[in-house]
């Protein structure tokens, strides 16, 4: 079974493959090579090929050093990245038409789409049931946390459904929120409800007649977890065709929408 990893291994890796995309970024822009580059700033060619590559833990001496030759702030080199605006992340209970609405997006978009269950699934080398099953749901959201480091680190622009679930988990939905575009994908109870059953999937309603009542509760309860990402749409009484306007409607810039 594959071991169980912290956050903070993979921040980590993603902030030292950020810094390296950035300082070949910021080097090919002027034009330097690597060995200009080297000799500039004082740090060794071997060196500043691993630090592109995202695998030298720079210290802050060495830094300065580059910063210096690049001539840009050293905060521009350890800044947050902005390009993963592009990525978008359906979020909501299993219903909300994560699924669905995302292939259709993905192919307006022409982008991948992802689902991060299938990747868990992957990972785990296992059904999502057996992952449950074996490891428990503390087991599931450490693969969920591995596997969406692995989906971020594929490329800028996509779109991923993720798992109603993430949203219990503050470091994985934080990390989902500073990489992805999170919008939350509304629909009542019943409808949840029904579409689930309409997609022929009755497990979690199947032998218990309390189900609907149980939906309902868990809606309730995690509203205010769903409410935290930065867009929401509100698919209650749309078709796919509705809903997957008024998706793209909430993406799209209002400057853009009014043709400015």
């Amino acid at each position: 079974m594959p071991a169980h990893h912290s956050s903070q291994p993979w921040e980590g890796q993603r902030a030292l493959r950020e810094l390296g995309h950035r300082l070949r970024a910021r080097r090919e822009s002027l034009g330097l090579s690597v060995s200009d580059l080297a000799v500039a700033s004082g740090v060794s060619r071997r060196y500043l090929t691993e630090a592109e590559a995202g695998r030298a833990n720079l210290s802050v001496l060495r830094l300065l050093d580059l910063a210096r030759a690049l001539e840009v702030p050293i905060q521009d080199l350890v800044r947050e990245s902005d390009a993963p605006r592009e990525r978008i992340a359906l979020v909501g209970l299993r219903g909300a038409g994560k699924s669905t609405l995302g292939r259709q997006l993905a192919l307006r978009l022409e982008v991948p789409f992802v689902e991060l269950d299938q990747r868990v699934e992957a990972l785990a080398g296992a059904p999502l049931g057996e992952i449950f099953s074996l490891h428990g749901e503390a087991g599931y959201h450490r693969f969920e946390a591995e596997a969406l480091e692995a989906v971020l680190s594929e490329g800028e622009r996509l779109v991923l459904a993720v798992g109603g679930s993430i949203v219990t988990r503050p470091s994985t939905f934080e990390r989902l929120k500073r990489a992805c575009r999170t919008v939350w994908l509304r629909a009542s109870p019943a409808e949840h409800y029904e579409r689930v059953r309409a997609q022929g999937d009755r497990r979690p309603m199947a032998d218990r007649p309390g189900a609907r009542a149980e939906l309902e509760a868990l809606l309730r309860g995690r509203e205010p977890l769903y409410a935290a990402c930065e867009l929401s749409v509100d698919t209650r009484g749309r078709n796919v065709a509705g809903s997957l306007a008024a998706l793209e409607q909430v993406l799209t810039p209002a400057g853009e929408r009014h043709g400015t």
